[in-house]
Formats: structure tokens, C-alpha cells, sequence
């Protein structure tokens, strides 16, 4: 038996023309995800690999960097969030008394739905008349401004104050 040299060599060129084109293929797939430079065409293909494995390395670094910077925004959010959290524990108070008008602002946790409720009762057993309210809220808080008529005497604004501070430590118990 004889081996056809012809044959062979033939199989080799088609093996070697199919590689070259599935590297060609291969290396088109790849230039199509690369960002577009007109000056590409004049590059040598090894070049443009070597521009492709840059591209490629300072893309992963922009990742990692962007991974910490949600990392680290994630972290002070956490911490902003839990920050309120415990400052929101139980209402607070603020009383100014102007004259005869009283302006009492109240912040609470959302979780406190009844004590808006609770300080007018306690403004109008006192005598008060409530002239304006409203309330925003923020995130995790409710911020409540209550304006209301009342004696021009220090006292009253201090049995007020003295009520609503009973209130709040009961709330939280």
C-alpha cells in the first residue's frame, strides 16, 4: 500500500485554511466588543490583541474600584439607617412657646401611629386651641408641627411639656 502524499498535504491545507478562519471569526467576535478606534485598521493584529488585553485589564480594575465604592456606600447607609433607627427609639418633643402661640414639633419613628393622636388630646385637655398641623415624612420619621392658642402664663407651656414627656417615656415601655 502506498500512502497518496497528495492527499495528505491537501488535508493539511484544509485543516489550516478551516483554523484561520475560525481565528479570524474568533478575533472578528472579538474586535466587536472592543470599543471602536478609527486607527485600528493600521494596527497589526498582535497589537490590537495586546490593545484588547489592556482594555480588558482596566476594565476589571474599574470593577473592583466600583465594587468598594457600593460596598462602601452600602456601609454608610447601614450605619445611617441604624443611626436612626436608635434616635428614633422612642418620639421627641420640642416646645417653644412664642406669646400666646405654642409651636410643639414632634418627630417619631414610623412605627409610632398613635402619638400624634395622643399630644392633641393632651394640647386641648390643657385648654389649648389648635390653630395649624402637619406632619412629613423622611425616610424612617415623621415630623409633626402642632401651632396652637394658649395662656400667655410660663405654666401652662411647662404642664405641656411635663405631659408630653410622660407620653413619650410611656410610648417606648
Amino acid at each position: 500500500m502506498e500512502n497518496n502524499p497528495s492527499s495528505s498535504t491537501s488535508d493539511r491545507k484544509l485543516v489550516e485554511r478551516n483554523r484561520r478562519n475560525q481565528m479570524k471569526d474568533l478575533f472578528s467576535k472579538l474586535n466587536s466588543v472592543l470599543p471602536h478606534q478609527s486607527s485600528r485598521e493600521g494596527i497589526s493584529r498582535p497589537d490590537q490583541i495586546g490593545e484588547a488585553i489592556d482594555y480588558i485589564k482596566n476594565l476589571q480594575i474599574k470593577l473592583e474600584k466600583m465594587k468598594e465604592k457600593k460596598h462602601n456606600l452600602t456601609d454608610i447607609v447601614r450605619s445611617r439607617t441604624a443611626t436612626m433607627n436608635m434616635e428614633l427609639k422612642s418620639p421627641q418633643f420640642k416646645i417653644q412657646q412664642m406669646g400666646s402661640v405654642l409651636e410643639v414639633v414632634l418627630v417619631s419613628g414610623l412605627d409610632f401611629h398613635f402619638i400624634f393622636n395622643e399630644t392633641i388630646r393632651v394640647l386641648q385637655e390643657e385648654g389649648s386651641d389648635i390653630v395649624n398641623a402637619s406632619y412629613t415624612v423622611a425616610e424612617n420619621a415623621v415630623l409633626h408641627k402642632i401651632h396652637c392658642q394658649v395662656d400667655e402664663s410660663a405654666n401652662g407651656a411647662s404642664r405641656i411639656s411635663e405631659k408630653l414627656k410622660n407620653l413619650c417615656q410611656w410610648s417606648v415601655a
